[in-house]
C-alpha cells in the first residue's frame, strides 16, 4: 500500500481529466483501490451508461452514526481559457498549486485521501464516511443516487461536511438554483418578405422580461440576513437562434437561471410563474396571430438544487465549529450538493472546505499551500474527535 501526502494526492487527482461532460471513472478506479489498500471498501453507483459514477466508503464501526464528508470529483472546462501551464498537470510555484480542481474540489478530497491511513490507525469509535460525486458543475444531477442511498441507511450520518472552497469558514446556508431552458419556435421565411415568425426577436422580449423581473427583485427588502448580493437574482446566460440575417429565424433557445434565498418559497414559485403568465398572457397571443400552426414556447427545469436551509445549533454545526476553531456562521450565494444532502439524506449538513471561491471555475485555478494545511490540520482534530468521544 502506498501513502501519499495531501499534495502528492492532489496532484495524482489533478491529472485526471474530469471535465463533467467527460467520465470520471478512471478516478474513481484509483479512489476505490487506494482505499482497497488500506482495507476499506467501497459502494459505487453508476449511472445509467455506467460512464460515470458515484462513490461511498465508511472506515469504522457502521452501527452507529458518523461524520460524513462528501466531494465532487468533476471539473468546469478549462477550453478557450488561457492557462499558464497544463491544467491537467498541477504545478507549485510562490505557495499556490496551481490546476483545474485544486481549488474547487479536489483539495479537500486529497487531504481527505491523503488521511486515510491515519483514520485507519485511530481505531475510531463511529465511522467516517467519504462520499464522491460526479456532475455537480452541471446543476448537481450526479449526486442523487447516493443521496438516496445515504437516506435510506439504518443508521444515518450525524453530520456531513461539504468541502466546497470556503477559506474553511463553516457556512450554514446557500441559494438554490434553478436552471431552465426555454425553446421559441417560429416559421422561416425570406427577410425581405416579413411573411416569417421572428423566434429571436420573441425571445428579446422574454429576455427583457426576465431582466425587467430581476431589476423589481433587486429593489425588494432583504427579507434573510447575510447574502451578498441579498435577494434572489435572475441571469440568462446563453441563447442562440438563427442561420442567416436574411433567414427568418424559426427557432431560438435561452438558458437561464434564478437563485432564491433559502426559505423564501413564494420567490421561487413567484419567479417561474410569473415568466410563464407573461408568456401565456403576452407572447403566445402576439405569435399565434402571425402564425397559429408554428408558434409554440416551451420552457423546461433543467435542473434545480435546493438551497441549504440553516440549522442553527445542528450535530453539524456545532461539531464543524469546533472543528475550525470558530464561533461564527456564514452564507454563501452559489449551489452546492449541501442541499441535497440536507433534503433528500436527511443529515445535518454544513459546508466547509480549503480553498476561495474566488479562484474557482477561472484560469489557472490555484490553492493556497496554507488552505490545504488548515484542512490538514481540521482533518486532524475530527480525527481525534471520532477516535474518543464516539457518537453523541
Amino acid at each position: 500500500m502506498r501513502e501519499y501526502s495531501t499534495n502528492e494526492m492532489l496532484s495524482k487527482l489533478i491529472s485526471f481529466d474530469t471535465t463533467s461532460w467527460k467520465s470520471n471513472l478512471e478516478l474513481i478506479t484509483f479512489v476505490t483501490e487506494y482505499l482497497q489498500s488500506f482495507g476499506v471498501t467501497s459502494k459505487v453507483f453508476f449511472n445509467a451508461e455506467k460512464t460515470k459514477a458515484n462513490l461511498l466508503a465508511t472506515i469504522g464501526p457502521k452501527d452507529v452514526p458518523g461524520i460524513m464528508l462528501s466531494g465532487h470529483t468533476d471539473v468546469v472546462p478549462t477550453a478557450a481559457q488561457n492557462w499558464s501551464s497544463d491544467p491537467f498537470d498541477m504545478q507549485a510555484r510562490d505557495g499556490r498549486l496551481y490546476g483545474r480542481g485544486t481549488c474547487d474540489m479536489k483539495g479537500f478530497i486529497a487531504c481527505v485521501l491523503a488521511a486515510v491511513p491515519k483514520f485507519m490507525a485511530a481505531e475510531l469509535k463511529e465511522p467516517l464516511h467519504i462520499a464522491l460525486s460526479y456532475d455537480e458543475e452541471v446543476g448537481c444531477t450526479g449526486v442523487m443516487s447516493l443521496a438516496e442511498h445515504v437516506g435510506a441507511m439504518k443508521v444515518k450520518p450525524r453530520a456531513c461536511i461539504v468541502g466546497e472552497p470556503t477559506n474553511m469558514k463553516v457556512v450554514n446556508s446557500h441559494k438554490g438554483i434553478f436552471h431552465l431552458l426555454t425553446r421559441i419556435y417560429g416559421l422561416a421565411a425570406h427577410s425581405s418578405t416579413d411573411r416569417g415568425l421572428n423566434t429571436v426577436t420573441y425571445a428579446a422580449k422574454m429576455i427583457t422580461y426576465l431582466s425587467d423581473l430581476a431589476e423589481e427583485m433587486k429593489s425588494r427588502t432583504p427579507m434573510v440576513e447575510g447574502f451578498d448580493p441579498p435577494y434572489t437574482t435572475i441571469h440568462v446566460g446563453r441563447i442562440k437562434g438563427g442561420t442567416a440575417a436574411n433567414i427568418t429565424p424559426e427557432y431560438c433557445e435561452f438558458e437561464w437561471d434564478f437563485r432564491p434565498i433559502p426559505g423564501m418559497e413564494e420567490a421561487q414559485d413567484e419567479v417561474l410563474v410569473r415568466f410563464n403568465t407573461y408568456v401565456q398572457d403576452h407572447i403566445l397571443p402576439e405569435m399565434t396571430g402571425q402564425d397559429k400552426e408554428s408558434a409554440k414556447v416551451e420552457t423546461d427545469i433543467l435542473s434545480r438544487v435546493p438551497s441549504l436551509l440553516p440549522q442553527s445549533g445542528s450535530t453539524a454545526e456545532n461539531l464543524v465549529l469546533a472543528l475550525a476553531n470558530q464561533n461564527d456562521v456564514h452564507v454563501v450565494s452559489y449551489g452546492t450538493e449541501a442541499g441535497i444532502f440536507q433534503a433528500t439524506g436527511g443529515v445535518p449538513t454544513v459546508v466547509c472546505g480549503p480553498g476561495s471561491i474566488l479562484q474557482a471555475h477561472k484560469p489557472d485555478e490555484y490553492i493556497e499551500q496554507s488552505e490545504l494545511d488548515s484542512c490538514d490540520e481540521f482533518l486532524g482534530r475530527l480525527r481525534d474527535v471520532i477516535k474518543l468521544s464516539g457518537a453523541k
